[in-house]
């Protein structure tokens, strides 16, 4: 009798591993279950903002935390106890990262250039620019 392994499309394999060096991550409810928090502190944000209280926004601002600390606890699991972090695996976290820093360099870079352009070379801008003339919008055109 042959240690045939059944993987989740139903295919045999005649041993237990992969054929791979990649980590094919199991469902988590950690995406949908952040967004609900996100949403929860940004709403909670805007009611406390118009008065409405702080409470909503700290329940987001907890289910937020709470939510990265189980995301990282499982991200952790996986790596160190399960193993399933291959060199590949490891490479490829390592140039998102760094590409992920690179992107946030690129666009603070932009916006700081953008800003201190228009801060210290101002184009004397007048809207709408001299010899356009608009039309009323309390009248019919």
């Amino acid at each position: 009798m042959t240690d045939t392994h059944i993987d989740a499309h139903g295919h045999g394999q005649a041993h237990a591993g992969p054929k791979h060096p990649y980590h094919l991550v199991d469902p988590s409810p950690w995406p949908i279950v952040g967004s609900i928090a996100a949403g929860s502190l940004a709403a909670g944000a805007v009611l406390f903002m118009h008065g409405y209280g702080w409470w909503l926004m700290a329940i987001g601002f907890i289910a937020v935390l709470a939510t990265m600390a189980v995301w990282w606890r499982d991200v952790i699991r996986e790596a160190t106890f399960e193993g399933l972090h291959t060199p590949v695996v490891q490479l490829g976290l390592r140039y998102g990262m760094a590409l992920f820093i690179a992107s946030e360099v690129m666009f603070f870079s932009a916006f700081f250039w953008a800003f201190f352009s228009s801060a210290l070379f101002p184009a004397e801008g007048v809207w709408p620019p001299k010899g356009i003339h608009p039309f009323d919008p309390f009248e019919f055109p």
